[in-house]
């Protein structure tokens, strides 16, 4: 198991809506995550958009960022959730996420 930290920024003018889609995930993509090793998943969202991702993952982040890629129904959410990504052109959330390094952690 691997502890993944990772950063996103949601548009401002967006932030509520945002909230509102992730009380609502749909369950197909909550399944999918699972099989893809996105184990413990939490979303933390800081006032202007920082958003900050934590997920313990079977092998690496890469490997389970692979497996979502294969999923119809992850394709169909990254094209929900672009919108309120500021994010390059063309490219979908899920593929600018930012990994951050672990350097501290406490059993």
């Amino acid at each position: 198991m691997k502890r993944v930290g990772f950063l996103l920024k949601v548009r401002e003018e967006y932030i509520e809506e945002y909230k509102t889609h992730h009380q609502n995930v749909w369950e197909e993509m909550k399944n999918a995550l699972v099989k893809h090793g996105w184990n413990n998943y939490s979303l933390f969202i800081r006032s202007d958009g920082l958003l900050f991702g934590y997920f313990e993952a079977r092998e690496s982040f890469p490997k389970c960022l692979d497996g979502m890629s294969k999923e119809r129904i992850n394709t169909k959410w990254q094209e929900v959730m672009s919108p309120y990504f500021e994010v390059l052109e063309s490219s979908a959330p899920d593929q600018s996420m930012v990994e951050l390094e672990e350097v501290f952690h406490l059993d």
